[in-house]
């Protein structure tokens, strides 16, 4: 990969700058894609945004920035996207700086901020070669996510249309279920979730598969279809539902029969039960039944004790002795026929034991 460095004025990179969604960001007459389709939305906040500024109305060195040239030579920001923008917005006038625009500023002021250089890296090559790059040198601002790695790779058509609803602030998708997930749009939080609910952890498998369609209305109206599922078997909303698998759960329960009245008492009957210890794990033990998504609470080393003086040091099954280290704790009555953790429905098994009784 051929690499070269120049100076280039913030003058010339902001001719010409337009960001819009119709139009993309682009700067330096019309010549440089501030904001490559595989690139994560803006992101920094005022303070970070702020200390760009200052940095070069200061007229010290930002760190190094990297511009990909394309076929058609025209340019695209490898890395520097945020500060590029942050730059290009205040002396177009988006925001102030200590209560002052950039139009505020006294004529002499405006020329040191224009005349400032950036220091860039012109870098060419093939497609594998810019994207290995592109990771490479993802170490100057926040390092980029998982899924921000896959759009650099799968970048095409269906990601474009993807990101419309899943990756911008106040996106569709955060409007309709901000409620139930996790994470934020513009680190495409929402987008990998998705992909992961409806491909069941697949992510690159299905994204490759997608990349080249003309649209995402397959995963748009998938997780529609999940929300609605979702408020309807589960009709009370509680803070503990944000950040459930949802998905996962709708994929496989979503054509069986499901009594919403009777889970909505067993939901409420489990929330006050005081040896769950996730309650968010709730939704999906009423569906599935598996105990490992509720954290049963655990006996403390004090009932181990008495449980193991009380038996002699005896395992209940074998009949044989052991040292403590070698036996675990059990519940006498099961958690799931309403037996508790307490100290008096505490025995203790040896280890071999206790794992025979749990895989049955």
């Amino acid at each position: 990969m051929k690499i070269e460095l120049r100076e280039i004025s913030i003058r010339d990179v902001v001719n010409g700058y337009l960001n819009n969604d119709e139009e993309g960001v682009v700067g330096y007459s019309g010549n440089l894609n501030i904001r490559p389709k595989y690139q994560r939305e803006f992101i920094y906040k005022d303070a970070q945004r702020d200390a760009v500024i200052e940095t070069v109305k200061k007229n010290f060195p930002l760190n190094v920035m990297y511009w990909v040239k394309n076929n058609d030579n025209t340019y695209e920001v490898m890395d520097g996207q945020q500060r590029t923008i942050s730059i290009c917005e205040y002396v177009h006038g988006k925001f102030s700086l200590n209560f002052q625009y950039f139009h505020n500023l006294e004529k002499e002021e405006q020329e040191i901020i224009l005349n400032y250089k950036l220091m860039i890296y012109f870098c060419e090559g093939d497609a594998k070669e810019k994207l290995d790059w592109f990771k490479t040198i993802n170490i100057a601002g926040e390092k980029l996510t998982n899924q921000e790695l896959r759009n650099a790779i799968y970048t095409g058509t269906w990601l474009s249309d993807a990101k419309k609803y899943f990756s911008k602030t106040n996106c569709p998708a955060y409007n309709i279920a901000s409620s139930y997930m996790r994470g934020s749009t513009i680190r495409q939080d929402y987008l990998e979730t998705v992909i992961g609910w409806i491909n069941n952890g697949n992510i690159e498998e299905y994204m490759s598969e997608n990349q080249h369609k003309p649209n995402a209305n397959e995963i748009w109206l998938y997780f529609q279809s999940v929300v609605n599922w979702v408020k309807a078997v589960f009709p009370k909303y509680r803070k503990e539902m944000k950040g459930v698998d949802f998905g996962l759960l709708y994929n496989e329960f979503e054509h069986k029969e499901l009594d919403s009245t009777e889970i909505e008492r067993e939901v409420t009957e489990l929330m006050l039960d005081e040896d769950v210890t996730k309650k968010s794990g709730i939704y999906a033990y009423v569906l599935t039944r598996n105990e490992k998504y509720l954290s049963i609470r655990t006996f403390t080393e004090k009932q181990k004790r008495e449980a193991y003086e009380r038996q002699n040091g005896i395992c209940v099954k074998c009949k044989k002795h052991f040292e403590i280290e070698e036996m675990e704790a059990d519940h006498i009555t099961p958690w799931f026929k309403g037996g508790k953790t307490t100290a008096e429905n505490c025995q203790m098994l040896c280890k071999q034991d206790n794992r025979v009784k749990s895989g049955k």
